[in-house]
């Protein structure tokens, strides 16, 4: 089994999130899902580091003090994978959106629309995206999938 480390921001203005609609990338598990920016971390480099640089590559925004709100374990999501995953906000940055990313097209998305399921992305990523938007504490969260689909999830709040 291969374990990764990654990152995923949500950049938050107040009222709404900015989020990814994958649809540029061929063979992608995420494709037409509205999920997190962010990806993995490289050598060397700290999970600060990594979402820092990540939220650049993306969305050309550089974040300030970037908020790490909790850490989820997705073990065996994609190919005998297990995802270790550091969860961030960041309410603070400078720049301009860039519609150059590669990967899919960046949107800002209503807090509603995702307390209220309006969006398509994975079904475990509701819970941990409620709990960014109720202000709970830190978490560690365990998300199981299977085949794509949800099966359950456990969450420590600290």
């Amino acid at each position: 089994m291969k374990n990764v480390l990654a990152t995923m921001c949500y950049i938050d203005n107040g009222d709404e999130f900015l989020m990814l609609l994958r649809n540029k990338k061929k063979n992608d598990i995420h494709e037409g899902m509205i999920i997190s920016v962010g990806g993995k971390i490289e050598d060397g480099e700290s999970p600060e580091d990594c979402v820092i640089r990540e939220v650049k590559e993306e969305s050309n925004l550089n974040i300030i003090n970037p908020k790490l709100r909790g850490i989820i374990t997705f073990p065996n999501f994609q190919n005998e994978t297990n995802w270790y995953t550091y969860v961030y906000t960041a309410t603070e940055y400078t720049g301009n959106i860039t519609d150059n990313c590669t990967e899919g097209e960046l949107i800002w998305i209503k807090k509603d629309d995702i307390k209220n399921k309006k969006i398509k992305t994975w079904e475990g990523d509701f819970f941990f995206l409620n709990w960014l938007i109720e202000n709970k504490p830190f978490f560690s969260a365990k998300f199981i999938y299977k085949n794509n689909k949800y099966i359950n999830h456990e969450v420590k709040f600290y």
